[in-house]
């Protein structure tokens, strides 16, 4: 058997390298590093894949979630809501923008934002809703774009981890992943399930005057060169990393299915164990999810209900197989972000999913031999 990596980016590479190799070396012969051909061309494609008018490529995903609420005219003092249960990076921004964060429960099957703490959460000086597409799947998107509408909050969607995942909307309508609200951020981290080889990110949007303000920001304010007209940053991504993304775009599709796929046979081997709680998909669509796009799985995340999540850890270690707690502290109990506003009564079910979940590995190259070791292992070990 093949070592268990937590994401093979080895493997993947092996299947693209020749196109990979050779767009790269374009880019070297051109020596157009900076907002070249391979960026550009890698715009438009991702704006026809998303069926969005406006793709603006930038450095990271932190940044792109940075970006956007500095595009949005967000003031400090401006209370952002937001999940308790998620990665730093979107709490971060707007504390960065001296804005106020405020963190809000989670749903106990999805792990997405609970669009009634949301509403609970919103006062006078709320400006903006972030919800986070957690794992692969999208946030309760109906829900939420009606508490903004009915608020007039902006809705910026953290896409980090939902590339390629499809939202149907309780009239049937479909939209992807990051294209639903007034704005969308998303990273391009090796791991993400459409990652570069280095860091990188983008923000989408439909809205002409905001990609014109966006565009500006992520070039010094420029747009023409020397003339700063709005207070920006310095955010592009290179060219190297624009035709790594261009190989890999095409294949984003089939890169989600191998994850579902895994992910079925995942939940297959531990369906019915009492200890053991599936990842829910959203739509209705069942636990073992086979005919539908809601879900992407960046990540395949179990929770251990008889209190031996840490030992299985432990376990897991020992027989050479790589896991994730993600996240093992909740955004409200760490050093930073601490507030007296917050009570731990406000957040059960965070407070819970911290205790519990266990993140499995999840890549495109997993094959049956490497689940059946991993599930036998926490079988035998449950």
């Amino acid at each position: 058997m093949k070592k268990i990596q937590m994401v093979d980016l080895v493997g993947q590479y092996q299947e693209i390298k020749e196109e990979v190799n050779v767009a790269v070396q374009q880019v070297f012969d051109t020596a157009a590093f900076i907002n070249g051909p391979e960026v550009q061309a890698f715009q438009k494609e991702l704006e026809d894949y998303l069926g969005i008018k406006h793709v603006i490529p930038c450095a990271n995903g932190t940044d792109a979630l940075q970006i956007a609420m500095m595009g949005l005219g967000l003031k400090p003092g401006d209370e952002v809501i937001t999940a308790d249960f998620t990665f730093a990076a979107t709490v971060e921004v707007i504390a960065l923008l001296g804005l106020t964060p405020v963190l809000v429960d989670v749903d106990p099957e999805t792990y997405n934002i609970d669009p009634v703490a949301v509403e609970k959460a919103i006062t006078a000086k709320t400006k903006a809703i972030v919800p986070v597409h957690l794992f692969g799947q999208c946030a309760p998107m109906d829900a939420l774009l009606q508490i903004a509408e009915k608020h007039q909050l902006f809705l910026i969607e953290d896409n980090a981890q939902a590339i390629g995942a499809t939202h149907t909307f309780k009239d049937g309508s479909k939209k992807k992943a990051g294209t639903m609200g007034h704005v969308g951020a998303t990273s391009f981290f090796p791991s993400k399930n459409l990652g570069c080889y280095g860091d990188g990110g983008a923000i989408f949007t439909n809205d002409d005057e905001l990609a014109h303000y966006i565009r500006g920001i992520v070039n010094h304010g420029m747009y023409e060169r020397y003339h700063h007209d709005v207070i920006g940053v310095n955010s592009r991504l290179d060219s190297v990393q624009a035709a790594v993304l261009r190989a890999k775009l095409p294949r984003l599709d089939a890169y989600c299915e191998r994850r579902r796929e895994a992910a079925r046979k995942y939940n297959l081997a531990f369906q019915g164990n009492k200890a053991i709680i599936l990842p829910k998909t959203v739509n209705n669509c069942g636990t073992i999810c086979s005919t539908c796009d809601c879900h992407v799985f960046h990540q395949y995340t179990l929770r251990i209900t008889n209190g031996k999540r840490d030992a299985l850890a432990t376990h897991l270690a020992e027989k050479g197989i790589p896991f994730g707690i993600y996240y093992p502290i909740p955004l409200h109990s760490q050093k930073a972000y601490k507030d007296t506003r917050y009570k731990e009564a406000d957040f059960p079910v965070t407070n819970q999913l911290v205790k519990e979940v266990i993140s499995l590995p999840m890549h495109t190259e997993l094959d049956d031999e490497q689940i059946g070791f991993i599930t036998q292992t926490i079988l035998n070990f449950i």
